[in-house]
């Protein structure tokens, strides 16, 4: 774009800057990304891809939801093979009567608001996942939950986008923004100043961090996670299984150590296993409390796991924010900055209805969906009341 500024800036190369790009340009607009360190460097690479409907109670997120299933498979679904994209469904399992109990109400409010779940009788368990351990009390199968490869997912779609026009800037560091009084105008960094129509906070974990540059409060913190992942197996594990009080582990806002078991398998044979959350700044320290919780709660529920060997573990950060809902829209307290952040583990199946909400904002247009519940200002519309 020699000569002139771009209409945006996307601050941030992962899953929500590369759609929010992508969104854009096929918006009409010209889109600059600029990544202090390579595309993919942060949580998009380090998470399972997730693209889940069933972790979600009826509400603002479940409604973003269900709106990014129908981008991924309407929109974006010519490009599916590019990021692996796989329809594998989900089966959320309960170990006792009374957590079937509360598995069922979950399933019956997600059912009045749009999802398809099936509930699954305990001795029809196998015909799902023949491996799981016979001591479950029963389980809800989600057709709609998929999967993606998230590096893959946000390296193509910064791949369209430049097809389309965009320009992307790697190992470039936002050190402020430009302003014309109240109004953001552009950014600066430490290879030049950047000036646009819009700026995009799609940050990830520094969301907050660079918010508090532009002089607004957006309170993303990072939560660190771990996944161990297995040596190559015979087909082992055929959906995204997870045991039920995982919803409830989404929703906490706990700083110490949860773990709730989370497992799949990969289409290279290895199986992915999870889950863990703990506030502990950006610390990578390896925990291996967290990593034992994680594996013996796996092999709670597949015990034919026990023999294999683990290959590794890596570990995250998610983007957290307190009131378990991201940060979606324009920002009315510093105009021209906008922001999509804030996802927590929900990042990559929510990043295409994010980003196509976000350019409906900045563009005017109608928006699909209600966004107010996502507005960037109700942090400080809370300490107000």
């Amino acid at each position: 774009m020699p000569g002139t500024h771009p209409d945006v800036v996307v601050i941030g190369a992962g899953a929500l800057g590369a759609a929010t790009a992508w969104f854009a340009t096929r918006a009409g607009l010209t889109v600059e990304v600029v990544e202090r360190g390579s595309i993919v460097s942060g949580t998009t690479s380090a998470c399972e891809g997730n693209l889940l409907v069933s972790d979600k109670e009826a509400g603002p997120e479940l409604d973003l939801a269900l709106l990014s299933h129908q981008l991924w498979r309407g929109e974006l679904g010519e490009f599916g093979g590019l990021w692996e994209f796989e329809e594998k469904g989900g089966l959320v399992v309960a170990a006792t009567a009374g957590g079937m109990a509360g598995l069922t109400e979950l399933t019956e409010r997600q059912r009045a608001a749009g999802i398809d779940v099936r509930e699954v009788a305990a001795d029809e368990i196998h015909d799902f996942e023949p491996h799981l351990t016979p001591d479950l009390a029963g389980a809800a199968f989600y057709p709609q939950d998929c999967q993606v490869q998230p590096m893959l997912m946000a390296a193509h779609l910064l791949r369209l986008a430049r097809e389309l026009g965009a320009r992307v800037r790697t190992g470039t560091t936002v050190t402020g923004f430009l302003r014309d009084g109240d109004r953001v105008t552009g950014v600066r960094t430490d290879r030049g100043d950047i000036a646009a129509g819009h700026v995009v906070n799609a940050a990830g974990t520094w969301a907050g961090e660079l918010a508090a540059l532009a002089g607004v409060e957006v309170p993303v913190l990072p939560r660190r996670g771990f996944i161990l992942v297995t040596e190559p197996l015979p087909p082992t594990v055929f959906h995204k299984v997870y045991a039920g009080e995982y919803v409830a582990s989404t929703q906490s806002s706990d700083e110490g150590l949860q773990t709730s078991t989370v497992i799949e398998g990969t289409r290279a044979g290895t199986v992915l296993i999870g889950s863990s959350r703990e506030r502990v700044g950006f610390d990578r320290t390896v925990s291996l409390p967290a990593l034992r919780e994680i594996a013996g709660k796996a092999l709670a529920l597949y015990p034919g796991l026990a023999p294999v060997a683990l290959m590794r573990t890596y570990l995250g950060f998610r983007p957290y924010c307190p009131d378990h809902l991201p940060v979606i829209g324009t920002d009315p307290r510093a105009p021209g900055l906008a922001h999509v952040a804030g996802h927590e583990g929900a990042g990559i199946g929510l990043s295409v209805g994010s980003a196509k909400l976000l350019v409906e904002a900045m563009t005017g247009a109608t928006p699909t969906i209600d966004i107010t519940p996502f507005r960037p200002e109700r942090f400080s519309l809370q300490e107000v009341s």
